[in-house]
């Protein structure tokens, strides 16, 4: 089987035209008709062989029945209206910025350390379970209780969790859009794991770090957590050693290096079996053998080897105690393998399985909107169940 078309990256105003029109299913002979411009002239901005005029936009968006900066500037991936994003991510802004002022001069916190690291951990499930706006309201508040028991009684324990919370604000910023945001929250990640002197916790930092940049400076980043994780033989050293060689076979795959990719899954395999299990308990990694083989579907699809993808996604079978998060990424995953054997039933029917799931973090993975986007490509006239998943996802 050959590998179909590219996924497709011309974003220019013609092409927006292009896929708006398949959307309202629409010929270019039926726009051509509804707007006083020719059907060539219209062909030629779809290829991108013409720029679109202002006037021109303005009769296409008049047509289309949208807005003429929706086919003109970069398409929005946002899925709350713009106010209550910042609602949400604001807050957590605010406590971030607090990390090194000392105690909250007008906060009493009554709960112990103890309980304020159970709910760290609770958050960090509710990330887990894809629940973003829950973790979202109550992150704030428990960074300024943590951060101020961390300054007035120092411990080990403390810092741990605000590590942890950390972290999460994370992981929340990253899936809600704001990556700005998310390199905010690990630098204070990293600022707390150094007063917990815990390497595993610092290991994940730096991995984390390195999963926002792309080449040289990622495989820096996560391999100075490996460094930090020599001689330690713990199970949860372990897994987040085995967690980091499926991050090094990501940034290999980005560069089409099959060989360091097939060397750090085959390390990543031999961890899984040490660890033995699902190590989910362990910094919501994760890490095991299922991890191993979404990271295996994942490199091939980086790698845009979609036949041998087509092949791990059709013979990947998830436990049932997968986590929310990571089921929603294989369905997306398989969504757009299947969009590139030219299934496009099959695939619509994983995107829709996808957003039923996970449906807040689904419409923020990169994929679901590189596989609408190819879906509509391959469609004379895209049916309504795609034109709904496409305005669900902002396009």
């Amino acid at each position: 089987m050959e590998t179909r078309m590219p996924l497709p990256d011309d974003e220019h105003t013609g092409s927006r035209i292009r896929e708006r029109r398949r959307l309202a299913r629409l010929t270019q002979r039926e726009l051509a008709d509804r707007i006083p411009y020719s059907l060539s002239l219209l062909n030629q901005v779809e290829c991108g062989a013409r720029p679109a005029t202002p006037g021109f936009v303005a009769a296409v968006a008049q047509v289309l029945r949208v807005e003429p900066f929706q086919l003109t500037g970069p398409p929005s991936v946002s899925s709350l209206p713009p106010d209550r994003l910042i609602s949400l991510i604001a807050p957590i802004r605010e406590a971030l910025d607090r990390f090194d002022l000392g105690p909250h001069p007008d906060l009493t916190v009554l709960r112990p350390a103890r309980e304020l690291a159970v709910e760290a951990d609770l958050l960090c499930q509710k990330v887990r379970a894809t629940h973003l706006r829950v973790a979202a309201k109550a992150l704030p508040a428990l960074i300024m209780e943590l951060t101020h028991t961390a300054w007035t009684a120092p411990s080990t324990d403390t810092w741990r969790a605000l590590a942890s919370a950390y972290r999460t604000a994370h992981d929340v910023a990253l899936k809600l859009d704001h990556p700005d945001l998310a390199r905010v929250a690990l630098d204070r990640m990293g600022w707390a794991a150094c007063r917990a002197s815990d390497p595993c916790i610092d290991a994940v930092q730096r991995y984390k770090r390195g999963t926002l940049w792309r080449g040289a400076t990622s495989r820096a980043l996560i391999m100075s957590g490996q460094n930090l994780l020599v001689g330690v033989t713990s199970r949860e050293a372990l897994t987040v050693a085995g967690q980091l060689h499926l991050g090094l076979a990501t940034v290999a795959a980005k560069s089409d290096d099959v060989t360091a990719v097939e060397a750090h899954l085959a390390a990543a395999r031999e961890l899984a079996d040490r660890v033995g299990g699902e190590a989910g308990d362990l910094h919501w990694l994760s890490f095991g053998r299922t991890n191993v083989q979404l990271h295996e579907l994942g490199t091939s699809i980086a790698m845009r080897d979609f036949d041998r993808a087509l092949g791990q996604a059709r013979t990947l079978r998830l436990p049932a105690a997968t986590l929310t998060s990571r089921r929603a990424r294989y369905l997306v995953d398989r969504a757009l393998v299947e969009m590139e054997a030219g299934s496009a039933k099959t695939s619509l029917k994983y995107l829709a399985a996808a957003r039923t799931v996970a449906p807040e973090q689904t419409r923020h993975l990169p994929g679901t909107r590189a596989t609408v986007r190819g879906l509509v490509h391959l469609s004379r006239s895209a049916p309504e169940s795609l034109g709904s998943m496409a305005r669900w996802v902002g396009m």
